[in-house]
């Protein structure tokens, strides 16, 4: 196993991992900056108000890109799984 490989599996694995989640952490973000903005003009100062939208948005989505996700994540499994015999102790 050559610092090589083992910095191109990490790059790859970080890059799947982001590639993953992005989808929910911005949509995420993006409405829990909008709350934030209608807390500031209204001066709502409630926690349920923020909690309550991004958790459906969240789960949301997570049903619109799953499917996306998974694909993804089992093509990097692929690629983990076939080169487990290139790895030389």
């Amino acid at each position: 196993m050559t610092y090589e490989f083992i910095i191109a599996f990490g790059k790859q694995a970080i890059e799947t991992m982001l590639m993953v989640s992005l989808p929910v952490l911005g949509f995420s973000m993006a409405v829990g900056l909008i709350i934030s903005v209608f807390q500031a003009v209204t001066q709502i100062q409630e926690m349920t108000i923020t909690f309550v939208p991004k958790i459906v948005v969240t789960f949301l989505a997570m049903l619109l890109f799953g499917s996306w996700m998974l694909s993804k994540l089992t093509f990097f499994l692929h690629q983990v799984i076939v080169s487990i015999p290139n790895i030389s102790g």
